[in-house]
Parts: C-alpha cells; structure tokens; sequence
C-alpha cells in the first residue's frame, strides 16, 4: 500500500540540533538567548528588512503590528479575504471592524481595483483604515506596486501577511518589505519551520524595539515589576529559535526544492483538460510553498470535494483552497468589496474549483509521479476517457 503522501511536512536538515542543543547546554530555554538573536540577524540578512522580532506565531506578529498602529476600538482595517482566518482575527482581538477585498484573477491576491474603491469610499466617509493587511497567497507575491501606491495616496499603512511567501520576490525584493509591517510564519506547515512560531519586520527599527518590549509583557525598565501599558507574551522560545537558526541555513535549497515540484507538476498536469496551475506573474518568484490548481468543474462535471476524496484514497492528502473570509460564519456582517461588481467574486470563484497538491520540500520524483498519474486517473475516470 502507498504510504500517505502529505500536503506539506517539515523538513529538517540535521543542523538544527546543534542549535538545540546549545540551548540546553548553556541553559537558555527561556524566551531570550543567543539563537533568537541570531535567527532575527538570519531573518534581516535574507530579506534585508531593517529590524525583525522574533514572535511565537505568525498572528501574534499580525497583532502586534496592528498594536503598533495604534488599532483599537471604533477603527477599521481592510484585509484580503481570500485567506486563513489568522490574517483578520488579531483585528477583532483590538475590537476594530474589517472591510473584507476580493482576489484579482492574476495573482489571486487583493484587487488593487477593490482596494482603490473601498479607500475611495472610506474617504468620501471620513473613515479611512488604520491599516491594509495584504496577503501573498501560496507563496506568489500580490501587486505590490500598486498597492502601495493606492495606500500612500490615502495616507494608509500596509502590513503584508508573507506568512506563506518568506523566499518569494516582487520585481528582486522579498515580500514582506514593502509594506510598513510585515510578517512570516514558522508553523510545521511552512516553507521552514521552528515547529510554531513567527517573525515581525518593520522599516522602522523603533517599532520592532517597541514589538520586543510590547512581546515580553510591557515590563518597564525598572528594578522591580514595572507595568504601565499591556503586553503580552509573544516571544519566541530560545530552543524554537534553535531550530530556525537550522532552518534559516537551508531556507535556498527548501524555495528550491518547492519549485522543483511545482514544475513538476507544471510539466506533467499543465497540458491536461480540465487543469490550471495557479498564475505566476511576471517580475516576480514565488517560493511555491504550495503547488495550487483551479478544475474546470463544469466541463468536468464534478467538484474538488469528489477529486479530493479519490485522491484520500489514494493516501494522497489535498487541500481545498482557503474559503473566503467574507463567507465565514463569524465575519457574516462584514463588508466586502468586489473585483469586478459585474461579476461573482474572485475568490469565491477560485474556492468552488480549487485544490492544492502536496508540496512538501521532501517529496520524492515517484511520489510526485503518483500524485500526478493518480489526480489524471481521477479526472479520467470521471470524463470516462482515456488519459494519455
């Protein structure tokens, strides 16, 4: 029997035991150490960010981000939709409202049309944002060019949840170093991983002074408890931080190795009926963290849910593509600009025949080969046709 071929496992080098190890040997287990400050000078040498924090989840840097905007109660923050849901919690956690912005068809990522509406009517309201976050989907890099350029129109801070994309680039330059803010995650998922954990950048090395201070809990500079603002408790251990210092030295070889897959899955699949890889566009490098298709469901005649549930099993593990924000239950009162108001949605679109393959750095060319030969067999079966 074929032994399960998973989504998007860690990948571990060797190197990290060293580091973990070290942090036994000198006793440094706490939240502070010698491999949290090196893994955040790996972190500013990679994506030449001026400063980095290093957090114990890629949400609890979006929070602290949103905390150093000064977002609270009666404010408002626009977001993608098409996202997992940690992109737009920490708002909530501030008591601040969202306005949802749909995909555009190139990148899948925020609208800059959308955007530049909703900035328009927010204007016209007297109520503009305190931030954007933009998310950069499975590793590709949304229009940052643009983007950018509509939020310094209206004067609007940009976070950019890069939680997927560390390794990607925008025309030469890292994603997540556009923006005011931005953030990486380390989940087990990742692209590398410190088991959980997170990173905030910032432009400005007094914000990620106030992050570290604001993530060890406020504590005054006193010789005694001082606290006058609240904190919390967001920095990363000193043994996770052991882990990234390995992951960090291999980080090339892991966007490598995730490339090689998604090219070959772009070889093997890109030419079949009913099949379309997700987008790449030009001037930038996705790190294709996850290698993601659209199915053309009405030609097809069958839905992802039933193509996932062959490929199960099979022992292959896929993933529907996130389900819009705006649809979610707990955000069902939210406002949500579209990309084209002619038209269905974007993301909803993508998420009705959408799925992602397994895109792990550690698959091997035969697993790769079962998953394509099996993702044909299914759609073969199912249109009754030979599929060469």
């Amino acid at each position: 029997m074929q032994r399960p071929i998973l989504l998007s496992t860690p990948h571990m080098s060797g190197r990290e035991q060293v580091y973990v190890k070290e942090a036994f040997d000198t006793n440094w287990i706490s939240p502070l150490g010698a491999n949290v400050t090196a893994m955040e000078e790996q972190i500013k040498a990679y994506t030449n960010a001026n400063a980095a924090c290093l957090t114990s989840s890629g949400t609890a840097a979006i929070h602290l981000a949103l905390r150093l905007l000064e977002v609270g109660v009666g404010d408002t923050v626009f977001c993608a939709s098409f996202t997992f849901i940690a992109s737009a919690n920490p708002i909530k956690y501030l008591g601040a409202d969202i306005v949802f912005i749909d995909s555009e068809p190139e990148t899948w990522n925020m609208s800059p049309q959308a955007l530049a509406r909703a900035l328009r009517d927010a204007k016209e309201q007297n109520k503009l944002p305190k931030a954007v976050i933009v998310v950069h989907l499975y590793g590709q890099s949304a229009k940052m060019d643009e983007i950018v350029a509509i939020c310094k129109q209206y004067g609007v801070p940009v976070i950019e949840d890069a939680a997927e994309s560390l390794g990607s680039t925008y025309k030469g330059q890292q994603t997540g170093t556009f923006g005011d803010f931005g953030i990486y995650s380390f989940n087990g998922n990742k692209i590398i991983t410190t088991s959980g954990g997170g990173a905030l950048v910032a432009k400005d090395p007094a914000m990620i002074e106030k992050a570290v201070f604001l993530a060890t809990q406020a504590r005054e500079q006193a010789p005694y408890y001082q606290h006058e603002e609240i904190g919390y408790n967001y920095r990363m251990s000193n043994v996770s931080a052991g882990i990234g210092r390995g992951q960090m030295e291999v980080l090339a070889e892991r966007v490598a190795a995730r490339q090689d897959v998604y090219q070959y899955y772009e070889r093997h699949l890109g030419d079949v009926d009913g099949i379309t890889m997700m987008p790449k566009l030009s001037d930038t490098m996705s790190n294709h963290w996850l290698t993601a298709i659209t199915l053309d469901v009405k030609d097809l005649h069958l839905s992802p849910y039933v193509v996932m549930a062959k490929m199960k099993a099979a022992n292959i593990e896929t993933r529907l593509l996130w389900k819009p924000l705006h649809l979610q239950p707990v955000f069902a009162d939210v406002i949500f600009y579209f990309h084209d108001t002619r038209q269905q949605a974007v993301c909803e679109q993508l998420f009705e025949k959408g799925i992602c393959l397994p895109s792990g750095s550690n698959l091997t060319e035969m697993e790769l080969q079962y998953v394509s030969e099996t993702l044909c067999h299914v759609l073969g079966e199912e249109l009754n046709v030979a599929v060469v």
